[in-house]
């Protein structure tokens, strides 16, 4: 992932021990995600579908 911070461009780099990176693809040459969908994405999570695990139970 290259990013630019407005001083500089900075690489990010990243493996996953299993599965793939689910990128979305660019017919302008550029990509615009949110913070959110970036943080599925580098988790592994399909961001086009990101479902819950886990869900609190309200305490009673």
């Amino acid at each position: 992932m290259l990013w630019h911070d407005g001083q500089g461009q900075c690489l990010f780099v990243k493996r996953l021990e299993r599965g793939r990176f689910l990128w979305p693809s660019a017919s302008s040459g550029a990509v615009t995600i949110s913070s959110a969908q970036l943080g599925y994405l580098l988790s592994g999570i399909d961001w086009r579908a990101p479902q819950y695990t886990w869900r609190p139970e309200a305490a009673g």
